[in-house]
């Protein structure tokens, strides 16, 4: 089993539901493909609209100065939406779905319809997050059941986003909205594996790592090579702290769940910083890590 802080795959997934024309089934996730911000507005702001008239709480989670441009054209109607920075949220894209699953679980108690707008993707995230927020969009067809009473519109800027990109979010989407086409999309991988990326290995280290083999004995040794580390790299003392915590519960899980050892590298890539634990243990859970432990709990 292999913990990264940057790598993972886009996830395909066999448990997915093949998407019909039906436009009444209870969850709904669709891709909206628009072409700048004007349009952006123009084709999400009915959306909005439609469900605060029809009583349905609607959340949006989008940068910053879309969100500005939403608030403007809606008026007095934004003071009913939930609106959340996505470049905060989705800093690490596997938080996405536990803000999602907070948001609906509020509401659907009682049967009541929720819809929500969540892009994830836009131009600026750096190739890691672009394949980690892929999962995401991948991993959203399993979170969420077809009965779960909840449409996800998922915006993608085709005037900035690369060819390639796009047709991952056909092939994550069961639908996709673009003008003058079906909404079915015909890419949609509703029968592939949705714990494959788990199974690739993850890519060679950009630099030559600081390489740590440790066991129960040796978890301050992981804690201690991993703050030098930070140190080193200009990381301050928050994020350094941060990261220590995170390796440390890694290499916990290694000790406690894949076989009692494991291995630590650590390399810089660019501007960022790369702990990778590696042990013996194998993860069959395709939403691990974006489920929010209950507080009773073991380990929680």
């Amino acid at each position: 089993m292999k913990h990264t802080i940057l790598s993972s795959c886009p996830a395909r997934s066999s448990i997915l539901h093949r998407p019909d024309d039906k436009m009444s089934e209870a969850f709904r996730h669709e891709a909206l493909l628009y072409e700048g911000l004007d349009q952006l507005v123009e084709r999400t702001v009915p959306f909005i609209r439609e469900g605060l008239e029809a009583g349905e709480p609607v959340a949006v989670a989008m940068v910053s100065d879309k969100i500005d441009a939403l608030r403007e054209a809606l008026g007095d109607d934004a003071d009913g939406v939930r609106f959340s920075d996505m470049a905060e949220i989705g800093r690490n894209p596997a938080r996405i779905i536990p803000a999602l699953k907070s948001f609906t679980s509020r509401y659907q108690q009682d049967g009541s319809r929720v819809r929500g707008i969540g892009e994830p993707i836009w131009s600026g995230r750096s190739s890691h997050e672009l394949v980690e927020c892929q999962l995401h969009e991948a991993l959203i067809n399993v979170a969420f059941s077809p009965t779960d009473p909840f449409h996800l519109l998922c915006p993608y800027d085709v005037a900035t986003l690369e060819p390639s990109v796009i047709h991952e979010a056909r092939c994550t989407h069961p639908h996709v909205i673009a003008t003058g086409s079906d909404p079915v999309s015909r890419e949609y991988r509703g029968g592939i594996d949705v714990t494959s990326p788990f199974d690739i290995a993850l890519p060679r280290p950009a630099a030559r790592p600081a390489v740590l083999s440790f066991d129960h004995g040796s978890l301050a040794d992981v804690r201690d090579l991993v703050m030098e580390q930070a140190e080193q790299a200009g990381l301050g003392p928050a994020r350094t702290g941060d990261l220590v915590i995170a390796a440390h519960e890694l290499a916990t899980n290694s000790v406690r769940h894949g076989g009692g050892n494991g291995i630590l590298r650590v390399w810089r890539e660019e501007d960022a910083l790369v702990c990778e634990v590696k042990d013996r243990g194998h993860i069959t859970d395709p939403l691990i890590g974006r489920r929010v432990p209950s507080a009773a709990a073991s380990g929680g």
